[in-house]
């Protein structure tokens, strides 16, 4: 979860697309993952002993879930996540096992026209990806994480604390030298503690950053892939800020 096991990141090892394919009938799953990282004679480094962002970790980390559980994946989060938080519109799609009404679509602009760019190889492995949600969702999500009905405190104090990696100091706002608990990049930003991640895929470009100490939490989800979302969030959060500052200060 802290992006320390030195699992090679799946993305790296695919073969190239097959232009001639629909790029939908060349994704790969969960199960092909876990085929693909035993081809690899090493990992990247030693566990413990290194950071390095992975998507492979938290796909092998879904398949833990389905495993210990006995629960299909997309099955356990609703059962544990979805349903208690009345988070309606949120779903683990998977092509032929769930449908999504009224969802956007990504775009990328292409020849100076919006083209449709929803799909990528990567977009059917489930344990990094695969969810589909709305803001309002996402703040019912939230608001649960901050009232500790998803986790108690000393989980989430766990998940908000950096991993400590030898070598690697956790000081670049960028990420690039990571603060990382257990899903949250913690890098501070302007001095305050911050816990955020971003993600971005075919057509999609989405940001959340919760600004601890304030207590507010910054959500943006777009469908195209011109967008900075974390620079966005972190705009709107720097607008939040001032003005409580200028409120207090009359």
């Amino acid at each position: 979860m802290t992006h320390t096991s030195g699992l090679p990141d799946y993305e790296n090892l695919l073969p190239p697309a097959n232009p001639g394919i629909p790029i939908e009938n060349q994704q790969v799953d969960d199960y092909q993952v876990l085929e693909l990282l035993p081809e690899e004679r090493q990992g990247k480094f030693r566990p413990g002993t290194s950071w390095s962002y992975s998507n492979s970790g938290y796909v092998v980390l879904g398949l833990m879930v389905e495993k210990i559980s006995g629960l299909p994946f997309g099955r356990f989060l609703e059962d544990k996540i979805f349903k208690p938080l009345g988070m309606a519109s949120t779903v683990l799609y998977e092509k032929g096992k769930a449908e999504i009404t009224n969802r956007a679509f990504g775009h990328s602009r292409q020849d100076g026209k919006w083209m449709v760019q929803d799909q990528s190889r990567t977009s059917a492995t489930r344990g990094d990806g695969c969810i589909y949600s709305s803001v309002e969702d996402l703040v019912l999500w939230d608001r649960a994480w901050k009232e500790e009905r998803l986790l108690k405190k000393e989980e989430m104090d766990l998940a908000l604390s950096p991993v400590k990696v030898p070598g690697v100091s956790p000081t670049e706002a960028d990420g690039s030298a990571a603060a990382y608990g257990f899903g949250w990049f913690l890098n501070p930003w302007k001095g305050q503690r911050l816990a955020w991640h971003h993600g971005e895929t075919a057509g999609f470009r989405t940001s959340i950053q919760r600004l601890i100490a304030e207590g507010l939490t910054v959500i943006v989800l777009g469908n195209r892939d011109d967008l900075n979302a974390s620079d966005l969030a972190l705009k709107i959060a720097q607008i939040y800020s001032g003005q409580e500052k200028e409120a207090a200060h009359l």
